[in-house]
């Protein structure tokens, strides 16, 4: 049975620029099913979490201008379960604002935050680590994080060190020493080597007190400014008061904020087929791939003496490529982007050059 305590909290409210030219501004990636699977990131995320807590325990933080499309790939959400943020101050402020509503409704509350555009391709397995950090969440006050078993030297992911540590519910649930925010390729590969470092899924699981405590003692003004709105959280008054909080607000993420201070942080070892697809290359390593590796998303996409690209077509347009080797090719109703595959990091510095060119029109 679903515990009655357990709250979700999706964060929802990034652009995804690296996802350019699909990921836009006005239509960021979280709310695209890039998969093909006919369920979108939110839907994909909001699913999977029905297995952990009832569907009315589920809240989604974003911005203000996403309202339209989250109730209409979530219509099942109350209005009450969308908390709108007027600006975009990083996780930490997000953190803080869902913590402060789900405590006035919930004083024992215990709270899973997690990003709505990650994939997780063994749900089970998700679950089941889940409910082992929300076992340690509430043994001690501590604040918990799902670390991944690394496979290879990815310079585009955090890292965390741990260190064995006797005592907890569980052997997989470690005491965290450090967290090393995207090392350069030989760091990445020593902490490979060591065995003792996963990669940061940026999924935490922790007990309303415990957060709140946490709050208090690293970001002593944030909470201030956010609990000062407990009769405003619930009412006619919340959004005018969390827009007038946010002006005032730190642009500060909750690893920088919090997780990298606290000293009672705990990590849970896993694997559950999980990739933040923060990026097209991150993409193609889940996708099926033909007998010369290349992975193509898309009704009408030809190829002919090409190798290890990653091709993704928007819509129903037919695609022809020929003698093409490890680059990513992007169609959209709009932008056509062929990029080299090892210089997918360059696409930022596109958008920053398409919109200095040509304003918002095509990002």
């Amino acid at each position: 049975m679903k515990d009655q305590h357990t709250y979700c909290v999706i964060m929802a409210g990034g652009i995804g620029s690296r996802f350019w030219p699909m990921s836009r501004t006005a239509y960021p990636k979280q709310f695209l099913d890039f998969l093909g699977l006919g369920r979108t990131l939110i839907q994909q995320t909001y699913d999977r979490f029905l297995a952990l807590c009832p569907p009315e325990n589920i809240l989604v933080v974003t911005n203000a201008q996403y309202a339209p499309l989250v109730r209409k790939q979530l219509p099942d959400l109350a209005d009450h379960q969308i908390l709108l943020e007027p600006s975009r101050r990083n996780t930490a402020p997000c953190v803080a604002y869902a913590n402060h509503v789900i405590a006035k409704r919930d004083p024992e509350a215990r709270i899973i935050v997690a990003p709505s555009d990650h994939l997780v391709l063994k749900e089970e397995a998700f679950h089941a680590t889940v409910d082992l950090a929300l076992r340690q969440a509430t043994s001690s006050d501590c604040l918990v994080t799902l670390g991944i078993m690394p496979s290879r030297p990815d310079t585009g992911y955090g890292y965390i060190q741990f260190t064995e540590e006797s005592g907890t519910v569980n052997p997989r649930v470690k005491r965290v020493k450090t967290f090393t925010e995207k090392p350069d390729h030989d760091t990445a590969q020593r902490f490979l080597e060591s065995g003792d470092f996963l990669w940061n899924s940026g999924i935490f699981i922790w007990s309303v007190k415990s957060i709140t405590k946490a709050f208090e003692r690293h970001l002593p003004e944030m909470e201030a400014r956010f609990a000062a709105g407990r009769e405003a959280y619930g009412s006619a008054a919340e959004q005018d008061f969390i827009t007038e909080t946010y002006a005032d607000c730190e642009n500060i993420s909750i690893d920088y904020g919090i997780m990298e201070k606290a000293d009672n942080v705990y990590v849970v070892t896993s694997e559950f087929g999980w990739s933040d697809l923060g990026t097209w290359g991150s993409l193609f390593t889940h996708l099926d791939k033909d007998g010369r590796g290349n992975a193509a998303v898309g009704e009408h996409v030809r190829l002919y003496d090409c190798d290890r690209n990653m091709v993704h077509v928007h819509d129903d347009r037919l695609v022809v490529l020929q003698g093409l080797e490890d680059h990513i090719v992007i169609s959209t109703e709009d932008v056509l982007l062929v990029c080299r595959k090892r210089d997918e990091q360059k696409i930022r510095q596109f958008v920053n050059d398409v919109k200095a060119d040509s304003g918002d029109r095509y990002v």
